[in-house]
Parts: C-alpha cells; structure tokens; sequence
C-alpha cells in the first residue's frame, strides 16, 4: 500500500474508492441473501476502516488527514448547527425501530465505519492527492464524486428509483461541498466524521412513511437550498479559497 501510495496518491485514492463501493454493495447484497441486514457489511466496513487508520498511523499522516483538534474555533463554523440540524431529520417523521436488536447494531456499526470511510477517502486521500495542483479543482472534485458515488443506490437494491437518488446526489454533492471547506480551514477530519457518521447511524431509526410524500419533497428542497445552500454560502463568504495557500502547504507536506 505505502509503495503505491508514494508512487501516486491519487491512483492510491481511486483505488481505495473503487474497492469501498465495489465491496460495500458486494456485502450489502450477500447480507440481504442470508436475511440478517448489514451482517457482511459490518464486518467488511470494520477491517477497511482498521486497515485504513492503522496504515495513516504507521506512516505517521495522522496531520495530513486531519487526525488532530480543528484549528478554527466551532464558533467561527457556526457551531456546526447546519450539520446537526441535518442529522436531526432522522427524527422528523418520527422514531422507531425497523430491525431487530442485532441488524440495529451491525447496521449503527456499519454506518459509522461508513462515516469513517468515505471522510478519509473523499475529503482525505483524494483532496490531498489533488489539492498540489489546485485548490479549487480539488474541492470540487471531491464533492462531485462523493456525491455521484450515490448513483449506485439505482442497482444495489436500496429501493431508491430515479427522483430519489437525483434528489441524494444533489444533496451529496452539497454536504461534499461544505465538509471539504471544514476540513480544508479547519485542518481536522473529525468534525466530518463525527456528523457523517451521526446522520448515517441515526437513519436506522427513522419511522418510514412518517412524513407525506409532498412534506418529504419540501423538506429536502428546504435543506438543500436553505440549510446546506446557506452554509456553503456563508463558509465561502467567510473563508476565501486561496491557491497560494494550497501550495504553500503542499510544500511543507
């Protein structure tokens, strides 16, 4: 892995989101065959995470990847209230238990090995990888194939049809947006990874149809344009992408 990885990192990035989805929908799939929902997916998204946070440790890119406190004070990220109003929605249709006691906890284990995962890999080992040869083409980047990475939700039999998985895009690709500038200000992953995975694990107990469908529709419109259109708005008011700045950190890398 080191080899590859100092040969080229943004080969090293791909590859890592290749194996992540390819597997993930791999394991999903083998859990639905055996009825014990997320049962391959756990264990799967557990060892790549282990593998993942060991390998960072042992080459000591704990800093890089933003293993450390944020340099930027909450307050100035408006306390992450965005975020948390985000994951709240979980709730909004009401709560209640949709699995078993056990398919709850490998699904919550899951979903924050997810959470894990996809913040070292999207906002981690591939903005970092691009973010020598441009700060903005990396931010973009990542955000766009974060959120396109949810395209999958059309053949992994999440039961996701067309709207819904525009809808998850758009809204993927917004939430992409606004953890890339925390991380890349912010110097820390695990403001990212604390709400990534909180809004993934919290949707396990969500009451289906607890909302109308008409409700349901206005609710995500008003979180993409109002809650995540603002944030990204005021973070990019707040903190001006600086090109300069990317360079002089990728000389010190």
């Amino acid at each position: 892995m080191t080899k590859l990885y100092r040969k080229s990192e943004i080969t090293f990035a791909i590859l890592w989101i290749v194996a992540y989805v390819v597997l993930s929908s791999f394991a999903d799939q083998l859990s639905e065959n055996i009825g014990v929902i997320k049962s391959f997916t756990a264990v799967l998204h557990i060892v790549m995470s282990l593998i993942l946070f060991f390998w960072i440790r042992n080459n000591h890119l704990e800093i890089k990847y933003g293993f450390c406190r944020s340099e930027v004070p909450a307050k100035r990220f408006l306390y992450y209230l965005p975020l948390i109003v985000i994951a709240s929605t979980a709730f909004w249709g009401g709560i209640k238990m949709r699995y078993s006691f056990l398919e709850t906890v490998l699904y919550v284990i899951s979903m924050c090995c997810v959470g894990f995962l996809e913040e070292v890999i999207f906002r981690g080992l591939l903005f970092r990888a691009m973010e020598k040869n441009g700060l903005k083409s990396a931010i973009i980047v990542s955000a766009l194939t974060f959120g396109f990475g949810h395209i999958v939700n059309l053949f992994n039999g999440s039961g996701k049809d067309l709207v819904s998985t525009f809808i998850q895009i758009v809204f993927a690709v917004l939430v992409g947006f606004v953890l890339v500038l925390i991380f890349y200000h912010g110097k820390s992953m695990i403001p990212c990874i604390l709400f990534h995975s909180a809004n993934n694990a919290l949707k396990v107990f969500a009451a289906e149809g607890g909302l109308s469908p008409q409700i349901e529709m206005l609710s995500n419109i008003l979180l993409i344009v109002v809650v995540l259109g603002g944030y990204l708005f005021y973070l990019v008011r707040t903190f001006p992408i600086k090109e300069e700045d990317s360079r002089l950190s990728g000389s010190q890398d």
